[in-house]
């Protein structure tokens, strides 16, 4: 039997995914009957806003976090095995970035099931994309640590990795430490470094900006519990 596919499914960034999701993407996801989620509550609210035709209740949506055990991820691609289609939900954006469902993607392609990204926001690359920065080279470091001296001390790290390699780096925060995070680059990183925050991507309070450091340091945004994606690029120059 040829096993199933396996649909990344996209969300929206905020607000209504209805207004990001592609009309391919949509029609993808009214034939699924079978889904891994984060949140499966939430992956619900998705498929309702989408107006899937099948009543929820007879649609089957697994729970895949951080937490899911290896066995259980495993027991999870049995259906697939045996030839249904799945679609992997995010909670926002892209699936298997910056997302638990990446184990789940590597372990399809060890079992030789096809993979097939649907289209949606990706909040990493609009927020690249409207930066201005270096978009042929850049990497994204997901959420860097929270206590200090740790914190200052990748950040200073990037910062030396951007000037070597004339490279973008990208990273994210829990909306709630945006505040903290911004201190830090502030005191952290050298006054001509180029920073950009994009904030509320795709939403109605959407900002994006790009600084440097000494100018943004006489700002006062307003990050507090609204999703950001940080960038950062140094100058050239000679290391201190």
């Amino acid at each position: 039997m040829r096993p199933g596919t396996l649909y990344l499914v996209p969300n929206a960034l905020g607000g209504d995914a209805r207004d990001v999701m592609a009309p391919m993407a949509r029609e993808r996801i009214h034939r699924l009957r079978y889904f891994l989620a984060e949140n499966p509550r939430n992956a619900r609210a998705l498929l309702k806003s989408l107006a899937h035709p099948v009543p929820l209740r007879e649609i089957r949506i697994e729970r895949l976090d951080e937490n899911t055990r290896a066995q259980d991820v495993a027991a999870m691609m049995e259906p697939l095995l045996h030839g249904e289609d799945a679609g992997l939900v995010s909670e926002a954006g892209i699936p298997a970035v910056a997302d638990p469902g990446a184990g789940l993607v590597r372990l399809a392609h060890g079992r030789g099931i096809r993979v097939v990204p649907l289209p949606g926001p990706s909040s990493i690359v609009l927020a690249l994309s409207a930066s201005g920065l270096e978009g042929q080279r850049f990497a994204f470091h997901g959420y860097l640590p929270v206590k200090e001296p740790q914190r200052s001390a990748v950040i200073r790290e990037l910062e030396r990795r951007s000037r070597a390699g004339r490279e973008t780096e990208a990273f994210i925060e829990a909306p709630y430490r945006n505040m903290a995070l911004l201190a830090a680059l502030l005191s952290a990183c050298r006054a001509d470094t180029l920073l950009c925050v994009a904030t509320d991507l795709t939403q109605a309070g959407e900002t994006v900006r790009t600084l440097r450091v000494g100018e943004w340091r006489d700002e006062k945004p307003a990050l507090d519990r609204r999703p950001s994606v940080f960038l950062l690029l140094a100058a050239p120059g000679r290391e201190d």
